[in-house]
Order: structure tokens, then sequence, then C-alpha cells
């Protein structure tokens, strides 16, 4: 396994490969993305360990959506049995998988816990305003994220262990970090655009109620696609001179 480094224009074909691979199979991809939060939901509601279970099946869960777009990027069909792919590799990158999941919930607690420090119960904000609590909740989290950006991948399709995916998760960011800028506000730029579309109709409609109807499903959706996108920035930035013998399908080519 060695780590490439990719222009900053790269970044913006992460997005158009995302777009387009969801666009090939777009009822699978949401499906999978809709059956992984309602999973979520209902293990979120076991009392006692239902927050922290789903804490850990993130990077999994993670996984699977990018394993489902490997496939549809082949041109198969995604099955839904790709969700849980990381529950099928084995033994030991199973167990290295939850480790990764233990460690994200772990941080995930010390990063909200930071962030309510730091800024506080505030009131939800008005129409306009800016949730100051919800930036600084993400900024706490950004660590995190760059650590689990391409962690789950390396231990499931390089066989990494948990500790050096994480290391090399964050190194790869750093290393593409322009491209993941672009990437980051290319899709900022998307969501941004369908928000406007959406009210524009709205008001072309003769009110607001139309668009905010159709809010929700079409964040979801748009969620969906972006989750599309990920596996694109794992496959440019990491490459092997021989696939591992025991890899899954949808291995990164």
């Amino acid at each position: 396994m060695k780590l490439n480094v990719v222009p900053p224009r790269t970044g913006l074909l992460w997005v158009r490969q995302g777009i387009r691979t969801f666009l090939r199979q777009p009822l699978a991809l949401a499906g999978l993305f809709f059956m992984y939060m309602a999973v979520v939901l209902v293990v979120t509601q076991i009392p006692v360990i239902g927050i922290v279970a789903a804490g850990i099946l993130v990077p999994a869960a993670t996984l699977g959506l990018m394993a489902a777009t490997a496939e549809a990027s082949s041109g198969r069909f995604p099955m839904p049995t790709l969700l849980v792919s990381a529950f099928r590799a084995g033994r030991d990158r199973l167990r290295s998988m939850l480790m990764l999941g233990v460690v994200y919930t772990v941080g995930s607690v010390i990063a909200t816990g930071l962030s309510t420090l730091i800024a506080g119960s505030s009131p939800a904000p008005q129409a306009g305003e800016v949730d100051g609590t919800l930036l600084v909740t993400l900024l706490m989290h950004t660590p995190l994220f760059l650590m689990f950006w391409h962690a789950p991948a390396l231990v499931h399709w390089y066989g990494v262990t948990p500790a050096k995916s994480l290391f090399f998760s964050v190194v790869a960011c750093w290393r593409n970090l322009g491209a993941l800028v672009v990437y980051a506000l290319a899709w900022m730029g998307v969501f941004l655009l369908v928000g406007t579309v959406l009210s524009l109709l709205g008001a072309l409609a003769g009110g607001t109620a139309l668009a905010r109807a159709v809010m929700v499903p079409t964040a979801l959706l748009m969620a969906a696609m972006f989750t599309s996108s990920i596996y694109f920035t794992f496959r440019d930035s990491f490459s092997a001179d021989e696939a591992p013998p025991d890899s899954p399908d949808g291995e990164p080519q």
C-alpha cells in the first residue's frame, strides 16, 4: 500500500464521480443509505447502550456504503449484503473494525463534551442566524473526521491495524488537503444550489410550504449522494501493487 498525492482539482472529480455513480443506481444506493439510517434509529432506542452501540457501528456502516459505491461504479448492482461487508471479512478484521468503533464513540463523546464546555447550551438560532454551538461542535469533531475518513477502508481492504489506519488516514488527508478542501467547497455549492432551487420553486408555487415539504427527503437524498463520493477519495489516495487475496468484492482498483 502506498499513499497517492493528488492535485486540488481532483476534489471536483470526486464530487462528479459520486454524483454520476449515485445516478447509475439511485434506488439501490439511496435504499442502502436509508437502511443504515433506519438501523441507527432502531439501535439508539435500546435502553442504556443504544447510543453507544450506534456509535460503534459507524465505521462498519461507512465501509458498507463505500463497498456499495465500489460495486455501482464497476457497473454491478449493489446488494443489501454489502452494508454488512465489515462483518463478513473474517474475525481479525471484524475485531479491528469494532475497535475503530469504540475509538470513534469515545472520541465523539469527548468532542461533544468539549463543545458543550466551550459554547454552552445556547438557544435555537433564529432565521438567518448562525448556530454557534453547531460550528463549535463541528470544529471539535474535525480531528475525529480526519482520523476516520479513510480508517475503515484501510482496515477492511488492506488489513491495516486500527492504530495505523487512524494515523495513515490523517496523513493522507493532510497530504491531499487541497483536494479535500475543493471537495468540501464543491459539495457545499451543490447543497446550496439545490436549496436555492427548492426555495425558488416554493416561491413560484405561491408559498414556502411546498419547498419545506420536499426539503427533508431531498436533504436525505443529497446526503446519500454525498456518501457515494467518499469511496473515490479513498480509492485515489491509496493504492497497492497487488490486491490482498482475501479482499471482498468492491475492492478499490
